[in-house]
Parts: C-alpha cells; structure tokens; sequence
C-alpha cells in the first residue's frame, strides 16, 4: 500500500517538473537587439567618388623641325629650369639615298651650272673691256671738246656709253653670283645618305637644343632612344607637382548639380596617414558619356580639386595617382543625430523604436539630411534616448527587448 502511494507521489512530481519546464520554455522573453543612443554633435552630408591627381597645364615638348633625336638624358623626376635647361637635343635629319637616275640627273645640273659661271665669267670680261674702252674714248672726247674739237653733243654721247658700259659690268659681276649659288645648290642635290658615315654629328654648330618650356619637374619620357621623327612629334612632358598639382573627379550628373564651387573637400585613401584638405575651384558645364565597369550607361561631370594646406603633407603624390575624395555639401557643427540603421518607413513617414523600460515603442520622427551612416533629426526624438539598431522584422510596437552584449 505504501509503495503504491510513492509511486503516485512520484508520477505528480514528474508532471509538475514536466509542466514547469513547458512553461518557462514558452514564457515570453525579451527580444535581443542591437541599441544606440541619440546625441548631438558635428555632421555633414558628402558626396563621394574617387577621384585623380594632375599636374595643371602640363608641358608636351615637342620636336621643332624634322630631324634626328638623340638619345635623352633627363629622366622622370628631373627638375627642369625654363629656358636653361637642355632637355633634348636633335641633327639635321640625313639627306635621301639617291638612286641611279636622280644621281646622273644631279650630276647634269652640277656640269649645266659650271658651264654657266663659266659663260658668266667670259660675258664679265667683255664687260670689263668695253668700260675700258668707254672710259678712254670719254676722256679723249673730254680734251677734244675743252679745244673746241668737237661738239658737246659727241661729249654727251661719250658719257652715255660710259655708264652703259659701267652698268653692264655690274650686271656681269651679279650673274656670276648667281650663277655661283646655283652651281652650290645643283652639287647639293649630289649629297646622299651614306651608310655608317654621320656627315652632321661632325659639325657641332648643327646641334639644335631643346630647351624646357616651363620650370617644374619631367613627368614623363615619351621617346627615350635615338631616332628619326618629324617636326611635332611629343618626346616628353613637363609640369611643375608641387604648385600645381589638383584632383579631377569624375561625378555623376545628379551629384554634381549639388557641388558648388568652394565646397570643403576631405581627401582619403590616397596612401598617406592622415586625410588631405581641399576645395572645389570648379564643376565643368558640360557632361559626358561614360560606361561603368558594369556596362552601365553613366552621365558624368568633370569637378576640378585643389589642395589646402602644407605642401609637405602630400609631397610623396604625382601626377595621375588615385584618390578618394568626399565633397562636403552640408555640414551642421550641432545636430541632434541618430544612427541611420535605426531608421525604417513607417508608411510616408520615418520612424524608430524607442526603448522605454524595457519596452520598444514604435515612433515617427521628421528627418532632414542623411549621410547614409547617421541622420539629422528634426523632430520626434530627444538627446540620449536609447534607440533600437536595426530593428527585426519579428520586432513590434510594445515588444520587450534587451541589449545584446
């Protein structure tokens, strides 16, 4: 009888634990979520993208006449002086090789050419001649007349012919010049392209010196070894990387319509500890087409960047280096602010859960500007409110919830 009576003790034991642990396993607990707080302080809206360093006005040389280049000795990073320092130096290009028939058409000028100085020199003769010869008849004709001899009018006739004479000597002694350059210029055209033979390095006054445009720094060497180019050809560039060095972002059309010029500029990620300072010179009027690295169709906005501050501090960046840039277009040193993975739509509005003694309360708040990381509460909110930090979707109005550690 006594054994009958523990066993039923003992099965009602079993049941009560049995019920209790139903129990505390369906009683309701608090939801764990992640809280933040809100609170005052600096804040400011940017727009970011990334962004390239360029040297302003940067120098193209290039060659001034057709011609030989010789190899150049300044390398990328050189300083340069305007006007003093050689960058580059060129010859007088070599003439063409002749072939069988220009050859002997060259050498028929050459004899044609001799053959008229010679005739020049013979019609020089005749003229120096016939001057003496005027020159002593006026000077006979000159005695008869102060006799009476002879009439003034013989005189007169005397002088013409003499200075007929005088002329046409000057006139031999300029054909002989001519036909002097035009026998040079007929020889010329027998100079040829010889094979291992370098006719102009021989003489140095043909050397023709490049000298620098600008004063600044090579930034870089476009035909460093020794060859032929034509008149125009690049062969380097010059800027000057401590003056005028600047950022050219490429924006999207719809951020661009809200930077101005001299918005505050934040440079990051460009491989230096601390971020760079600068502001916004200029937003170009005119837009651009550009695919993205997804083959998406993008309207972009060139946006010039100059940089604020101690040269120093960015000594180490050049010309085409990568940067992040963030334009600051609003920016409030006292903002009531609240994380912005607290915020969800409640309907139209924006709303938070508000923890109240343990209890989340679902509330509308009016928000203006949003940075993607916090935003300015305009009203609905109080300063040090704990708030709940992306809110699940399991999370109500009245739900009990608990700070996750």
């Amino acid at each position: 009888m006594a054994s009958k009576r523990s066993g039923h003790w003992l099965l009602l034991g079993c049941v009560a634990v049995i019920v209790l642990l139903l129990v505390w396993a369906f009683m309701p607990r608090p939801l764990l979520v992640d809280v933040g707080a809100v609170q005052r302080g600096a804040m400011h809206e940017t727009i970011d993208d990334e962004g390239k360093t360029q040297v302003r006005d940067a120098y193209v040389v290039s060659t001034p006449v057709t011609g030989r280049l010789l190899r150049i000795d300044v390398e990328p990073g050189d300083r340069v002086v305007q006007n003093k320092t050689v960058i580059a130096r060129m010859l007088p290009s070599n003439p063409v090789a002749l072939d069988s028939r220009s050859r002997e058409q060259a050498r028929a000028a050459v004899s044609s050419a001799e053959a008229a100085v010679r005739l020049a020199r013979a019609e020089l003769n005749k003229a120096m001649a016939d001057t003496e010869l005027s020159s002593a008849e006026l000077a006979r004709i000159s005695d008869l007349q102060k006799r009476g001899a002879i009439s003034v009018s013989a005189l007169d006739q005397a002088k013409r012919t003499s200075r007929a004479t005088s002329a046409q000597l000057d006139m031999a002694k300029a054909a002989i010049s001519m036909r002097q350059a035009d026998l040079a210029t007929a020889r010329s055209q027998l100079i040829t392209f010889v094979p291992g033979q370098t006719d102009n390095s021989a003489a140095g006054s043909d050397v023709i010196n490049i000298l620098a445009p600008h004063s600044g720094s090579i930034l870089r060497v476009l035909q460093e070894s020794e060859t032929t180019l034509p008149a125009g050809q690049a062969i380097l560039e010059i800027g000057d990387i401590n003056e005028a060095l600047e950022v050219v972002v490429e924006l999207l059309s719809t951020d661009a319509v809200k930077v101005k010029a001299g918005n505050r500029v934040i440079i990051e990620n460009w491989g230096g500890a601390d971020a760079l300072k600068g502001v916004v010179e200029k937003v170009e009027p005119w837009g651009f087409t550009k695919f993205s690295a997804l083959g998406v169709e993008e309207q972009r906005v060139k946006t010039t960047i100059q940089f604020v501050g101690d040269i120093e501090q960015r000594a180490s960046l050049g010309h085409g280096f990568r940067v992040e840039t963030r334009i600051v277009i609003w920016e409030q040193s006292d903002a009531l602010i609240v994380p912005s993975s607290a915020l969800f739509r409640e309907g139209s509005r924006w709303a938070v859960y508000v923890i109240e003694s343990g209890v989340a309360a679902l509330r509308t708040v009016e928000v203006d500007h949003n940075n993607g990381i916090s935003a300015e509460v305009l009203g609905g909110l109080e300063e040090g409110e704990q708030i709940v930090l992306y809110p699940p979707a399991e999370l109500t109005d009245g739900s009990k919830v608990s700070s996750r550690s």
